[in-house]
């Protein structure tokens, strides 16, 4: 095996996003043959080299695993939270090693990646690949269709705009004064959806990421998890 910079193993090898991987190098938490390293640059041979992360030895799986979770309200999206609650990787039992690819909030619910493949992770969050997230949201009152085409043309949200997105309203129901929407995003903003809705007057009530990259959560019970297989793996989701 020839050389690879050190995110791109560590990447490869689930420790995170290749993104993720350089922060933590550049924070000292890897060593390469017993020796803390902070050079992006560092190159390794996977076959001679030995990398650390956390005190243990990091290594390329030969098995890659991809996993579609329908995440229930009330888990936190990472592989070990400090406050010692409840993550997702409590509800996925896998023998692998395997971290989330992006996050959702702990108040939404729905489909969630989860994979042992660092450069998957990076090919579906980075946003130059405009990967799709489908939302179903339930909002207080009652939406407009003025407020609908402000949400797809883009909405400012403290220092930014969002990108267009695609809206359509799934129902309104004036006697409990709300709506649901479907809103489509490919941009990933911490609680994006939530701040959109509420640029435009309207608090969420609830919401449910249906889709992600087209793989949906409709036939996949709250809490139950799915390993892809040929028909719904990871090959559609990255854009080359």
């Amino acid at each position: 095996m020839e050389e690879m910079r050190l995110q791109k193993y560590l990447a490869e090898a689930g420790v995170a996003s290749r993104r993720k991987a350089e922060d933590l190098i550049l924070q000292g938490k890897v060593k390469v043959n017993h020796k803390i390293v902070t050079e992006l640059g560092t190159k390794i041979n996977p076959q001679k080299d030995k990398v650390e992360y956390e005190g243990r030895v990091v290594t390329i799986p030969s098995e890659k695993v991809y996993i579609l979770l329908n995440k229930p309200i009330g888990y936190v999206t990472t592989a070990k939270d400090q406050f010692n609650r409840e993550t997702v990787l409590d509800l996925v039992k896998v023998k692998q090693r395997i971290v989330p690819v992006g996050r959702l909030d702990m108040y939404t619910s729905g489909a969630l990646l989860l994979t042992n493949d660092g450069d998957f992770v990076y090919q579906v969050t980075h946003p130059k690949h405009e990967i799709e997230k489908t939302y179903t949201v339930t909002i207080k009152g009652i939406v407009e269709k003025e407020e609908v085409e402000l949400l797809r043309k883009g909405v400012k949200i403290e220092d930014y705009t969002t990108r267009p997105a695609k809206v359509k309203i799934l129902k309104t129901d004036e006697e409990k004064d709300q709506s649901r929407l479907e809103i489509t995003i490919h941009e990933g903003k911490n609680r994006q959806v939530r701040k959109m809705c509420e640029a435009i007057g309207h608090k969420v009530l609830a919401l449910h990421r249906s889709k992600i990259a087209g793989i949906g959560v409709k036939d996949l019970s709250l809490r139950k998890m799915e390993i892809l297989n040929e028909k719904r793996n990871r090959k559609p989701i990255i854009k080359r």
